[in-house]
């Protein structure tokens, strides 16, 4: 499931994150010019740090956490970071008090942490007692949520981003659907031509079995990373080759893990990484693009590098998931 895949996901994140942090590190240390430390006028103080940093990390527990606990579905979850978004812009983009948006912030983490402790179903009988009264706490809970995204939408809407958002996110929607309309219509053909037999025998008869299976597999979405986009290869590739990877034993929770970094290495790889594209956007024109992509090239091998560490040792993709949910 998809909360399978979260939980799996922690531990090489993290393990990904500390990578970056020690080649920054090591950079650091080594040409100090490099890494210069901050103007002190340009600095922040803590107050501005927790103020900048907190309302996205407690929407980011919010949502993951959510799910982990199995409070409430991907599908579910993903409407509560979509609510927590619009009341983080109307933080951002309004001068007005901020009182009315912290309190449904505040209310939805109860509502989530209500539905964690008590059962709030309807259908589950009449509902009676400390029940009953947990299930009229959430009705007001959520009328608060309401309001208060009620208000955010309107502050957005008067701060003229309203539209845009909703236009970016429609076109957002409308590629992605066309992607998988496409990929579905190629899949059909596919299999209808024989290639999944095809690809199966190829795969099936690797020498090494299912290492060398995996291997081919992860350097043919390496390479089709600096010309497709992820959702393309997403959609495409992967249900043609990870059908025939599962059924020669491969763990799913590590195979999604081991391909999901491999389709983040995408995001740096030229010519159509994306980070590299904002980066170009944001970047003085004294930079080239030249330089852009040299820079890369170690956080790309450090990418390379947590996928040898995962296949390694995929106890990392699989034990968070194996002590939460039992798998």
């Amino acid at each position: 499931s998809v909360g399978d895949l979260f939980a799996g996901a922690l531990l090489p994140g993290l393990m990904l994150v500390g990578l970056y942090m020690a080649y920054q590190l090591l950079v650091a240390l080594v040409r100090p010019k490099a890494a210069p430390a901050m103007p002190p006028e340009h600095g922040v103080n803590r107050h501005q740090l927790v103020a900048a940093l907190a309302p996205p990390v407690i929407l980011l527990i919010a949502v993951l956490g959510s799910i982990l606990a199995g409070i409430a579905t991907p599908t579910e979850a993903a409407g509560v970071g979509a609510v927590g978004a619009f009341m983080l812009g109307a933080l951002r983009m309004s001068e007005r008090p901020a009182w009315p948006i912290w309190m449904g912030g505040g209310a939805l983490v109860a509502v989530l942490a209500l539905a964690n402790i008590a059962d709030l179903r309807l259908a589950s009988g009449a509902p009676a007692g400390m029940r009953a009264i947990a299930i009229a706490a959430a009705f007001a809970l959520t009328a608060v949520v309401f309001l208060s995204v009620a208000i955010a939408i309107r502050r957005l809407h008067r701060a003229r981003v309203l539209f845009s958002i909703l236009h970016a996110t429609m076109l957002i929607t409308v590629m992605v659907y066309t992607i998988l309309i496409g990929a579905a219509v190629f899949s059909l053909v596919f299999r209808g031509l024989g290639g999944d037999n095809a690809v199966h025998h190829l795969l099936a008869n690797l020498p090494g079995g299912s290492a060398s299976a995996v291997l081919v597999v992860m350097a043919v979405i390496f390479f089709l990373g600096f010309f497709l986009d992820f959702i393309e290869i997403t959609f495409v590739v992967v249900p043609i080759v990870a059908p025939v990877l599962l059924v020669m034993g491969v763990d799913p929770i590590w195979l999604g893990i081991m391909i999901a970094i491999n389709l983040q290495t995408s995001f740096l790889t030229p010519p159509f990484g994306f980070a590299l594209f904002y980066l170009r956007g944001v970047a003085p024109d004294t930079v080239r693009t030249g330089d852009i992509y040299r820079g890369a090239v170690p956080f790309v091998l450090i990418q390379i590098l947590s996928l040898g560490l995962l296949a390694l040792w995929p106890a990392l993709a699989t034990w968070l998931p194996r002590v939460i949910f039992g798998l």
